[in-house]
């Protein structure tokens, strides 16, 4: 039984929820909100963060990598293909997810959503705001060219990783400009369920 670690309100965890509803996998899930779970939990992930998973005596970590691994486990090759230049232009936009997008968007969510104390400098948000816009524009760009999906005709584990965020982007309250490529390309997820359970479900 594959077992996964971490509350389904975080948006990493959310990634491989969805993820398991498109290849029909049970999953075992334990929220590891109990006390004593954050040593429990940096015994498998040195980082303390979530998701982690468990298949037999396998540890991973990395919500990404957990994606990529399930994907390969199952040999769902549409959502993760074998082809080498077809796997790397999802796999670019799933590293695009992890480090510019994600970069830009963490001063301006954590003030505006979670109201860290700590990061409330109104310079840093309105950067934040400003980067995390201009790299949706880049989205709706490439989702304008595909016509479909982030990485081409067929939806995939980039559609998955990004719809997350592009949920995160419409949920936080701030100014954002009109994206019609990425709402219609939102339009097209809400029709999977998964989607519906986990990346569209009112949690930015």
């Amino acid at each position: 039984m594959l077992k996964l670690l971490g509350k389904p309100t975080s948006i990493n965890v959310r990634k491989v929820l969805w993820l398991a509803d498109e290849l029909d996998l049970a999953l075992a899930h334990d929220a590891m909100d109990g006390p004593g779970d954050a040593d429990a939990l940096r015994a498998l992930n040195p980082n303390g963060l979530v998701p982690v998973l468990i298949d037999g005596s396998a540890v991973l970590w990395e919500s990404n990598t957990v994606c990529r691994y399930l994907a390969a486990r199952q040999r769902r090759h549409d959502l993760l293909p074998i082809e080498p230049l077809a796997r790397a232009r999802v796999e670019q936009w799933m590293d695009w997810q992890a480090t510019e997008l994600n970069g830009a968007w963490r001063p301006a969510f954590m003030a505006l959503v979670r109201r860290a104390p700590l990061t409330q400098d109104a310079g840093a948000v309105e950067a934040s705001i400003s980067a995390w816009n201009r790299l949706m524009g880049l989205l709706d760009a490439q989702l304008a060219t595909t016509g479909a999906f982030v990485a081409g005709a067929d939806f995939t584990l980039a559609d998955i990783v990004l719809g997350l965020s592009a949920n995160r982007w419409r949920m936080t309250p701030m100014a954002r400009p009109v994206l019609p490529a990425v709402d219609a390309w939102i339009a097209r997820l809400e029709t999977r369920a998964g989607y519906r359970a986990h990346g569209g479900n009112g949690i930015p």
